[in-house]
């Protein structure tokens, strides 16, 4: 490969790309209100705790690589998930989506625009390097992204209605 700037490009553009699956705006574009919450027979969780959890550890991971005084501030497991199934309406639903756009967007300027070297280790980890992190914030999205689409399927909401 090129330079750094190319792998780094390549890195950033995977938290959003569409090329393996479903982008996560399409796969959370159109659920009707009432399906939100609701989880489907026999899976543990719905919509909205999936889109919730991977805002809440997204916007942990990004605040992991760029505040060198961050401290664990979320209990696992239950820190990372909301406290119930369903919004507590449409403005929830949309400061989610909002947050978990904007922390991704973040996320893909720190990959691209650091002039850190993605390699070396966090200061506060436990040996972490900062490229390990952002990969697993790709990976951790595209795993419950799959499960957005999955209720989604089980909830007969699938596919979802076509972009304006």
């Amino acid at each position: 490969m090129g330079n750094k700037e190319d792998w780094r490009a390549i890195v950033a553009s995977s938290l959003n790309w569409e090329q393996a699956h479903s982008s996560m705006e399409n796969a959370i574009r159109g659920i009707p209100p009432e399906l939100r919450g609701k989880r489907p027979t026999g899976f543990p969780h719905s919509a909205w705790e999936l889109l919730e959890h991977i805002r809440i550890t997204q916007h942990d991971l990004l605040d992991f690589v760029q505040n060198p005084e961050y401290e664990e501030k979320l209990k696992w497991p239950d820190g990372y998930w909301p406290p119930n199934p369903a919004p507590t309406g449409e403005k929830a639903w949309n400061e989610s989506v909002s947050g978990w756009k904007k922390d991704r967007m973040a996320l893909e300027r720190f990959t691209t625009d650091s002039k850190l070297d993605l390699t070396t280790k966090i200061p506060k980890g436990t040996g972490q390097t900062y490229l390990r992190t952002i990969l697993v914030a790709v990976d951790h999205a595209s795993y419950h992204l799959a499960q957005i689409v999955t209720v989604r399927q089980l909830l007969g909401a699938w596919p979802p209605p076509k972009a304006k």
